[in-house]
């Protein structure tokens, strides 16, 4: 199901005017893809908190421009790393009947066998890139990590049959994997002849 926001279109403005925008509870914004040329616009900080919250970063918006209804999803958030707010967004267009790429969160699932003795669990990449209908983007994809042992990992090889998604990213992109602790390798070091 999806949200409906209020947009306003804007002039293309200089750093003064977004930040007025910013100011006055707005956030600068861009709008484009199916059927529609790049378009500026912007939409009131509060509910876009508001619409993600409810639905979620991969949902599906709609929104009324020029008295048209357009579905868009966010392509990106553009953060001030200063101020934890929310700078500028993007906002694609999209067509209902036909796949998009969407990136989606890895969410991990139990505990691995491999911590509960000591070892550390390492999530150098916290998504993987999907193709998918966007009426049918999951909000994360679940990893099970309860049989992982110290020293190994998971892939996108390992989940790619267990999942009904199309995923974009390469074999040996790494989800998750279990280190020996680093405790280990001090005392393996401080034990070394000098």
């Amino acid at each position: 199901m999806s949200t409906v926001l209020s947009v306003k279109k804007r002039e293309a403005g200089h750093r003064s005017t977004l930040t007025q925008l910013r100011k006055g509870g707005a956030i600068p914004a861009v709008i484009y893809g199916y059927k529609l040329d790049s378009t500026p616009i912007s939409i009131s900080a509060k509910e876009f908190r508001k619409s993600i919250q409810k639905n979620g970063q991969n949902g599906v918006f709609s929104m009324e421009l020029d008295g048209k209804k357009v579905n868009v999803v966010v392509s990106e958030i553009q953060q001030c790393s200063m101020k934890d707010e929310v700078d500028h967004i993007d906002f694609l267009a999209i067509n209902m009947a036909e796949a998009i790429e969407a990136e989606v969160p890895i969410k991990l699932v139990g505990e691995s066998v491999g911590v509960s003795v000591g070892g550390i669990l390492m999530q150098p990449n916290l998504d993987v890139k999907i193709n998918v209908k966007p009426a049918d983007i999951p909000e994360a994809i679940e990893v099970d990590i309860t049989e992982l042992k110290i020293g190994e990992t998971i892939t996108v090889a390992d989940i790619r049959d267990m999942i009904v998604f199309d995923i974009i990213n390469e074999n040996d992109h790494t989800l998750v994997s279990i280190m020996a602790p680093a405790v280990a390798v001090e005392e393996t070091a401080d034990n070394a002849p000098e």
